[in-house]
């Protein structure tokens, strides 16, 4: 049985909340709300230092159980626990990380850990630098969709050019995602294909998982109590059964303009993941002169911080790398002890 992580990505408001839900459902898989301290901690890796010594690890784990930019208490473990463990644990960066992660999937018997952040779709890379065996689950969802949801969001502050932006960006992503990346590491399904048959779609991913279906995973609202937190009213609908009430509200939440927008500036890619286009006629020069400033000036920040990080590469403290499955132990090159093997034969009995 496999103990490789997961992880769910996709464009936000694209369904990664029911997704990372239904595979919380199944027996062996842990996905907690998003911890929004495993992007900050890489890219401040220098700070804390090289993980490889004891008193680095506490600064990090500190910094992760502490600060308040992060979602550590969301896990429900405990802090001085998780801090004991992290010292005591391996010298790497992803070690620390994966840890609070694999407290969270312990607090169910659980034998997979994992995490769900709609923008890791962008930060693949970065991700397997920290879990170089993980899977990605990737959710697509119609464009429009997407668009007008994100539109409704209090903590979406930027513009329709944006949200089409950021939807774009996702399917762009994956579509380098699947040529570069192996059969076993990276999936994608479609929302409203999940939403219309859960049944047939979670046993596929749970082939590629290498896991047992489980019939829970397609009614995941139980789940919704722990893995959801009660602040992210948001996330309302995940309280009740997978649903495809949803799909295509584009049509009503969505202005003339924006429909004529999306469906120029994201048709090619819309079409291309299946969905059908309205034949909505051009739209405004101004509108699509101002989606191209967006979509520049976005372009421009993601490679200044690619630049950024391709520069700390070069001066890296410590080990980033994760030693904490077998497969990281494995391609690290470093044997398992027969007590690790041991644990991990027993974890996979649940």
């Amino acid at each position: 049985m496999s103990d490789r992580p997961v992880f769910v990505i996709g464009c936000p408001r694209s369904g990664t909340t029911m997704l990372q839900l239904m595979l919380h459902s199944h027996p062996r898989i842990a996905v907690p709300p998003e911890t929004r301290f495993l992007v900050p901690a890489y890219y401040k890796r220098r700070k804390f230092g090289d993980m490889r010594s004891g008193e680095a690890r506490r600064t990090l784990a500190e910094w992760m159980a502490g600060d308040r930019t992060t979602k550590f208490r969301e896990l429900g473990i405990d802090r001085d626990d998780f801090i004991r463990q992290a010292v005591e644990g391996p010298g790497s960066l992803g070690s620390v990380i994966g840890i609070a992660l694999k407290m969270y999937a312990d607090r169910f018997g659980k034998a997979r850990w994992g995490d769900k952040r709609p923008s890791y779709v962008k930060q693949v890379d970065m991700l397997m630098r920290l879990f170089p065996d993980a899977q990605f689950v990737h959710l697509i969802r119609d464009g429009r969709d997407c668009v007008s949801s994100l539109k409704e969001m209090p903590w979406f502050t930027l513009d329709s050019y944006h949200a089409m932006s950021t939807w774009g960006e996702a399917i762009d992503a994956g579509r380098r995602l699947q040529k570069t990346m192996s059969e076993d590491s990276y999936y994608e399904v479609r929302y409203e294909d999940l939403t219309n048959d859960p049944v047939t779609e979670m046993k596929k991913l749970c082939h590629f998982l290498e896991e047992d279906f489980d019939l829970a995973m397609t009614s995941p609202r139980e789940a919704a109590s722990v893995a959801v937190p009660v602040h992210k009213v948001w996330h309302s609908n995940t309280h009740g059964e997978v649903t495809k009430a949803r799909v295509g509200s584009w049509s009503k939440r969505l202005e003339v303009w924006e429909i004529e927008l999306c469906e120029q500036v994201l048709g090619e890619r819309l079409e291309a993941n299946g969905y059908e286009l309205s034949g909505a006629p051009k739209a405004a020069k101004e509108h699509v002169l101002a989606f191209q400033r967006a979509q520049q000036k976005r372009k421009a920040a993601r490679m200044r911080r690619r630049m950024r990080d391709q520069f700390n590469r070069f001066r890296e403290p410590g080990p980033v790398a994760a030693l904490l499955t077998s497969g990281q132990l494995a391609l690290a090159g470093v044997p398992m002890q027969r007590e690790r093997i041991d644990e991990l034969e027993q974890l996979s009995r649940f």
